[in-house]
């Protein structure tokens, strides 16, 4: 499919083309700029816009003479502000996002986190907001954020395709935020800070299309959900909560190994 001139993502990179350039690209304009960033010598010399890239990134970039590229990327579509109409619409059109954060070991991990339309609220044109939701029980995420508060959220749109990188730093996890109300059978409200927001190119990105949505993503009224088959494994059942414990007797009680298994290759988590 090919992507709309219209879409958040293509004006995102439109109108930041324009803002540096508003009387359009030419060749003497393109030039003059590369020549602006680029540097004699770099070794150790100060570069340009290392606020944003670190000393090994720019390496990189040296060892494959990508420089200007990389300068002119970032003056072009890295930004510290959600833009209402470039950016807000897209986050907030998506249903699931990837969470990257990182342990006080340094250690990275990332998950997947998905539920209805709107899963991140646009708080302000540097704040977002997103729920957690019952998971496995491992809080490696939110652990992590009280721990070093970085995240990193990717959003990706497989149909079209497009996506949009966010880098921020975590300013609240609370159960006591006003928008738990906005997202029945959250656990917690996680509030960030935006470091950088930018559009990226998707020639990579496969394109796939949507067959249907989780049914364990909770109900938008009551907050409700199916209980897992997961949560109905016998060797589970002594640690799993006491709430937990009780709905697996509701739903007919433990299941073994093998049942589960069945479940899983069905499609049943």
């Amino acid at each position: 499919m090919v992507e709309s001139l219209s879409s958040p993502v293509c004006q995102a990179l439109l109108g930041c083309l324009y803002k540096v350039y508003p009387s359009g690209v030419s060749k003497s304009n393109a030039d003059t700029t590369s020549t602006h960033y680029a540097t004699e010598k770099r070794g150790k010399k100060e570069r340009q816009g290392m606020d944003f890239y670190t000393e090994a990134q720019a390496a990189f970039q040296d060892r494959f003479e990508t420089q200007p590229l990389a300068e002119r990327l970032k003056d072009l579509i890295v930004s510290d502000r959600i833009h209402p109409d470039q950016h807000q619409p897209f986050i907030e059109s998506r249903d699931f996002f990837f969470l990257s954060t990182v342990n006080g070991r340094g250690e990275p991990t990332v998950s997947y986190k998905g539920g209805g339309v709107g899963l991140v609220t646009v708080v302000d044109d540097q704040t977002i907001a997103f729920p957690i939701y019952d998971g496995n029980g491992m809080f490696l995420s939110v652990g992590n954020l009280d721990e070093t508060a970085k995240l990193g959220l990717l959003f990706i749109d497989f149909e079209t395709p497009n996506r949009l990188r966010v880098q921020a730093s975590t300013k609240t996890t609370s159960d006591q935020d006003e928008l738990m109300a906005q997202y029945p059978g959250a656990l917690l409200i996680v509030r960030a800070e935006i470091t950088q927001i930018f559009a990226n190119c998707a020639r990579y990105v496969h394109t796939h299309h949507r067959v249907k949505a989780s049914p364990y993503v909770p109900d938008a009224l009551t907050g409700t959900q199916p209980h897992p088959s997961w949560k109905r494994i016998d060797i589970m059942q002594d640690v799993l909560p006491s709430n937990d414990q009780a709905r697996t007797e509701q739903e007919g009680g433990a299941i073994n190994i093998g049942d589960y298994a069945a479940k899983l290759e069905s499609g049943d988590s």
